[in-house]
């Protein structure tokens, strides 16, 4: 482990200074890689999935595992994608003269050295190790055990690559251990690593948030919420309702608690629950809600700061946007909420008040996601303040640091 933070460190050095030109050939380098080898990648990855269904790794998680040829061609569009977003590293902004004479800005640079810990889909190889090149990191990758030899196939395909670019082949670098003691040093070696990223179950992400020595850039639940005002419009609420919820149920974005205004629940919560019960979500409420709708079971308490992911939503009838704020401030995880309200006033309320890192106005709570917020892609989510927050794409892969130019100038 040791080795490889070494190597990273110094391919870090020359990928920080490489041109956009430079990394955009070796992104479609390496996507050339991937589509020469498809036949073998996909033998690679038969398996770990082989070993998966032995193992009794369940179905979800074996979807995640297995790419076949359709996942190959997504994962080179993905590359494609990435080659073609505007590079922000270089760029600097705020440049203004100071009294002195002297000029200050900003100019956005790279993180460094990225670690990233994830479970299952081997296509995040890939996802991480465009980004990471794309905003001039190196990255230090450590997947699943689960998807070792996809994972290391897939390196493979990177290093001929980046050496194909002229770009050393150490600027990515795939862990292929499966001893879990790597992951206790890659999260400790603050002389080599920048950041970690970890992406993968609540299990996995409150391990690395308690052991790392180094800042670490993650979201631990997605309980997201969404709250029908009495002024919403019914059509957009039963619209955003579905949607936030039966879109897809085991990712992070999805609702997992319906909040509704006491004075709109009688009417619309039986148009809802009729919905819901044809998509098979089995619901639980509060008191009210379960005198409104049926079947309901009772809500408990730890519903309310569940992340289902899963057919399953929480329904609480409120009094009004201040005691849905209450209840998402107690029990929400700071991930994504949303209202739905024809009442300006109370949407500019929200949008100050929720303390999450995406809220939205009068849209499902699915849009919370680096593509659809323009970012072209994401590495992750984050809860976090500091350094970034919400869908982190390749700006927040970068920092920034303060630029002076001057003329001779001399402080008096």
């Amino acid at each position: 482990m040791l080795n490889l933070g070494r190597e990273a460190r110094k391919a870090g050095r020359e990928i920080s200074r490489a041109d956009s030109g430079k990394k955009n050939e070796a992104l479609l380098k390496i996507a050339e890689m991937l589509e020469t080898h498809a036949d073998w990648l996909i033998e690679e990855n038969l398996k770990d999935v082989q070993k998966g269904r032995d193992s009794g790794l369940d179905s979800a998680l074996l979807d995640r595992l297995e790419f076949k040829a359709s996942g190959i061609k997504s994962m080179v569009e993905g590359l494609k994608q990435v080659a073609a977003l505007a590079d922000p590293v270089g760029e600097i902004t705020d440049l203004t003269y100071r009294p002195s004479g002297i000029q200050v800005g900003q100019m956005r640079v790279p993180l460094g050295v990225i670690g990233i810990v994830y479970e299952s889909r081997p296509n995040v190889t890939v996802d991480a190790a465009a980004l990471c090149l794309k905003s001039g990191n190196a990255c230090i990758l450590r997947g699943g055990s689960e998807s070792i030899h996809s994972n290391k196939a897939i390196s493979s395909c990177i290093s001929k690559g980046l050496e194909a670019a002229g770009l050393p082949a150490t600027a990515v670098q795939v862990v292929e251990t499966i001893d879990r003691a790597a992951v206790g040093e890659l999260i400790t070696m603050s002389d080599f690593v920048d950041v970690i990223v970890p992406r993968g179950g609540k299990s996995l992400i409150e391990r690395i948030t308690k052991e790392a020595t180094i800042p670490v850039i993650k979201h631990l639940d997605g309980i997201c919420h969404v709250y029908i005002d009495n002024t919403a419009d019914h059509e957009k609420a039963l619209a955003i309702a579905v949607n936030a919820k039966t879109h897809r149920y085991g990712v992070c974005n999805a609702m997992e608690t319906l909040l509704i205004a006491k004075g709109i629940a009688v009417t619309l919560l039986p148009k809802l629950a009729a919905i819901y019960r044809e998509k098979g979500v089995e619901l639980r409420g509060c008191l009210k809600t379960c005198s409104i709708i049926t079947p309901c079971l009772r809500a408990t308490e730890e519903d309310w700061s569940t992340e289902y992911l899963a057919p399953i939503l929480s329904i609480k009838v409120v009094a009004d946007i201040d005691d849905a704020i209450d209840h998402i401030h107690r029990y929400g995880s700071a991930h994504t909420d949303a209202i739905v309200t024809e009442n300006y006033t109370l949407a500019r309320r929200f949008l100050r008040e929720v303390d999450s890192s995406s809220v939205m106005v009068n849209a499902s709570t699915r849009f919370a996601d680096g593509f659809e917020y323009g970012l072209g892609a994401e590495i992750g989510i984050s809860t976090d303040k500091l350094h970034a927050r919400g869908p982190v794409g390749l700006k927040g892969l970068t920092t920034l640091k303060y630029v002076v130019l001057g003329d001779g100038h001399i402080r008096e």
